[in-house]
């Protein structure tokens, strides 16, 4: 259950129903954008998590920009995310729990476990394999998602934000990241 009130649409007034009516509009309203309501501002800089992902659309192709944010977000151990992205990646008609990965999906799989586990310790081995897919412009949006991602991971995890509706059919498919456990 999640530790803040997930508003509806005749609880919220101001700046926050202007942005909760054109959700709605749009059929677009998810528990975490209910949450991220409590705060137009919040919900604004949020909401720019969208145009950092069309951008790395554009950059490296939807089917490895899914691969990419689920590596991030299974690695971050975020259910919602996690989900969102396992249901996207079986849209592409893939096992989400058994994955194959080309050269290129396999450095950018690589760099979002990477990041999410210890940013500052990027390998110099993994960013040359990176930068022989991808020029300086290219990279700085592959990583500037990556922040956007892990932002949003964070708000989904520490506010336990539900599952929504569509996504419980597959919540088992949800597997926990354990590569925690050993750090003090």
């Amino acid at each position: 259950m999640a530790r803040i009130k997930l508003l509806e649409q005749n609880e919220v007034t101001g700046a926050e129903k202007e942005r909760y009516d054109e959700l709605a509009g749009r059929n677009a309203v998810t528990n975490m954008k209910r949450g991220l309501l409590n705060d137009a501002a919040t919900y604004d800089a949020y909401m720019a998590w969208y145009t950092s992902w069309n951008r790395l659309v554009e950059v490296i192709g939807e089917k490895d920009a899914i691969l990419y944010a689920h590596a991030i977000s299974t690695t971050n151990s975020c259910q919602l995310c996690s989900l969102f992205f396992i249901s996207d990646v079986k849209g592409l008609g893939l096992d989400p729990a058994n994955l194959h990965y080309d050269e290129k999906e396999l450095v950018l799989t690589e760099l979002g476990r990477a990041i999410v586990k210890n940013p500052t310790a990027v390998s110099d081995e993994l960013f040359a394999k990176l930068k022989e897919f991808y020029n300086d412009q290219e990279i700085v949006v592959i990583v500037g998602f990556a922040g956007q991602m892990i932002a949003t991971n964070n708000f989904n995890s520490v506010l336990k934000i539900d599952v929504d509706q569509r996504l419980l059919p597959i919540i088992n498919e949800f597997k926990p990241a354990t590569w925690r456990e050993n750090i003090k």
